[in-house]
């Protein structure tokens, strides 16, 4: 369950703006601040049915648009590459300062760590 909600949030981040503002505000209401289906229908004097189809709505176009464009699929595949290149570069950074203690090394480094830091931040 924790996977589906962590997977629901991911989804509203990215494509939220893409839903009514009645599916917003009932998603929200769900999914962050994890009011039952009888407690926002109670809230908003309509049937609990009522409320679980403008959620399935919402996340009905939410899962569409991630199956169409894969941003989100895009941006985890970003984030493992950050990874790897961080990773590599430690081991760039380590081989110098263990054999060569070349300067000019040692500032390409940080400047490849900044912008690298610069893309995570974006």
């Amino acid at each position: 369950m924790k996977n589906q909600a962590y997977r629901m949030a991911l989804l509203y981040d990215f494509y939220g703006d893409m839903l009514t503002d009645r599916q917003k505000e009932f998603y929200d209401l769900y999914y962050n601040e994890d009011l039952s289906l009888a407690e926002i229908a109670e809230n908003y004097g309509i049937t609990r049915q009522g409320v679980r189809d403008v959620i399935v709505r919402a996340e009905a176009v939410l899962t569409e648009l991630e199956d169409k464009t894969g941003i989100i699929r895009r941006f985890h595949k970003m984030q493992e590459q950050f990874a790897q290149i961080a990773d590599a570069l430690d081991g760039i950074c380590q081989l110098n300062e263990d054999r060569y203690q070349d300067d000019a090394l040692e500032g390409l480094c940080a400047q490849i760590r900044s912008v690298l830091s610069d893309l995570k931040q974006e």
